[in-house]
Parts: C-alpha cells; sequence; structure tokens
C-alpha cells in the first residue's frame, strides 16, 4: 500500500508512462476534453484540488523540462496569482502562446489532469525532460 507521494492510481499510472520529451496536461476545471487522450478528473468542489497543488505533487516525483501555458494566463490574473505560478515553475523554461495554439499541443500528450481550478487559464503543458 502506498503511504507517499501521489495515492491516486490513475494518476501514478499516468505518470509512469511519461517518458523523455512526452507531455502532460494539467488544467483548470473549463477546460475542454479531448477523447483521444486519457484524462483523470479529479475536481471536487471548486478550487479542490487546483493546478499548482496537482503540479507540486507531481513535480516532487517527475522531472520536467519546459512548460507552456497560454499568454491570455497572464493578461486576465493579478499579480499575486501569477507570482504563485512564476514559484511552482521554477527552474522550467515557460513558453508562453495564445489559448488556441496552447490547445493545439494538448492531442499529443500522454494524458491529462482536470482539477477543480478556477483561475483563468490556469493550464500547462509539461514536457518531460
Amino acid at each position: 500500500m502506498l503511504t507517499s507521494g501521489i495515492l491516486n492510481p490513475q494518476i501514478n499510472s499516468l505518470l509512469s508512462r511519461v517518458r523523455h520529451t512526452n507531455t502532460l496536461v494539467i488544467a483548470d476545471r473549463g477546460f475542454p476534453y479531448w477523447p483521444q487522450i486519457e484524462t483523470i478528473d479529479i475536481s471536487l468542489v471548486d478550487d479542490i484540488p487546483t493546478v499548482l497543488e496537482v503540479l507540486r505533487a507531481v513535480r516532487a516525483g517527475c522531472v520536467f523540462g519546459r512548460v507552456a501555458m497560454a499568454q491570455e494566463f497572464f493578461d486576465h490574473n493579478d499579480q499575486p496569482t501569477r507570482s504563485a505560478f512564476d514559484a511552482a515553475l521554477e527552474g522550467l523554461p515557460l513558453t508562453r502562446q495564445p489559448h488556441e495554439a496552447f490547445k493545439r499541443r494538448v492531442p499529443n500528450a500522454i494524458g491529462l489532469i482536470r482539477t477543480g481550478d478556477t483561475t483563468q487559464y490556469a493550464n500547462m503543458v509539461l514536457e518531460s525532460a
């Protein structure tokens, strides 16, 4: 029985399949569904869990080399929110792109973890190192 780290068996299975240069999406509650990729929905209620909580848990056991986010995240959120994401993504080169271009990356991902986050455009594509 697992007693530490990520306890969710579906997320553990998904993470174990992420290899060099594969991508993983962590998304907010309003992010579209793509039937062609595995989606693990862990949303419970508004903001439980958040994208940042999932990101911190995933980064504790995985190595990522870069991240992509929609430019709209930076345009629509206040400085404290942007700073919290900057801190959680420390050390990862960040690509900002229009939301429509960002969404074109999603079908190539190994999977998507959907959260209950209500932060606008709080979605990211993490690329494994």
